[in-house]
C-alpha cells in the first residue's frame, strides 16, 4: 500500500521504518523493531532473534564500522580534552598518561556496543542485509571451482 507524501507528491510505503528511532533503539541497545528486547546476549555478541517481537537480527552486517565510529568518537574527545588540559593547567606527561590512558579505554568499551547497536538500527530500518524479508543480493554465494585447463596451465 502506497500514500501520498503531501510535502513532496511521492509515495511514501505504509510500512516505512523510522530511521531515526531505530537508530535510538539501537543506541540503547535494545531492538530496532520493538525497542523492549536486548540486541546483545554478550558484549557485542547480537541475538539472533528478539526475545519479545521475534525480530530476525542475525542478518546485521556491522562487520568494520562500528571500531571506526567509535575511534572517530573517542579520539575527537581525547584529543580535544588533551589540548584543552595541557593548554590551561601544563601538567607532567605521567599526568597526561594517567588521564587520558584509562578514560580511552573506558570510553571505547561503553561506546562500542552503543555504537554497534545504532547501525543495526540503521540498517533494519532501511531493510538493509536480509532485513527487508528477502534475499540478501549482497550475500556472498558459491566460489566458483576454477580447474587447471581454465587456467591455461
Amino acid at each position: 500500500m502506497n500514500i501520498q507524501s503531501e510535502k513532496f507528491g511521492d509515495a511514501v510505503s505504509a510500512d516505512q521504518r523510522n530511521v531515526w528511532q531505530a537508530m535510538g533503539r539501537g543506541l540503547a541497545c535494545a531492538c530496532p523493531s520493538c525497542g523492549k528486547g536486548r540486541i546483545y546476549g554478550k558484549f557485542l555478541k547480537v541475538n539472533p532473534v528478539c526475545s519479545v517481537c521475534g525480530t530476525e537480527l542475525h542478518h546485521q552486517r556491522a562487520d568494520d564500522a562500528p571500531p571506526y565510529f567509535t575511534m572517530f568518537i573517542v579520539g575527537h574527545i581525547i584529543v580535544g580534552g588533551v589540548l584543552a588540559v595541557e593548554r590551561a593547567f601544563a601538567p607532567a606527561t605521567w599526568v597526561h598518561m594517567a588521564l587520558w590512558l584509562p578514560l580511552t579505554v573506558i570510553l571505547s568499551l561503553v561506546l562500542l556496543p552503543m555504537v554497534k547497536g545504532a547501525l543495526i538500527g540503521l540498517q533494519w530500518a532501511l531493510r538493509m542485509h536480509g532485513f527487508g524479508g528477502g534475499a540478501d543480493p549482497a550475500a556472498p554465494g558459491p566460489i566458483p571451482r576454477v580447474t587447471n585447463n581454465e587456467r591455461g596451465l
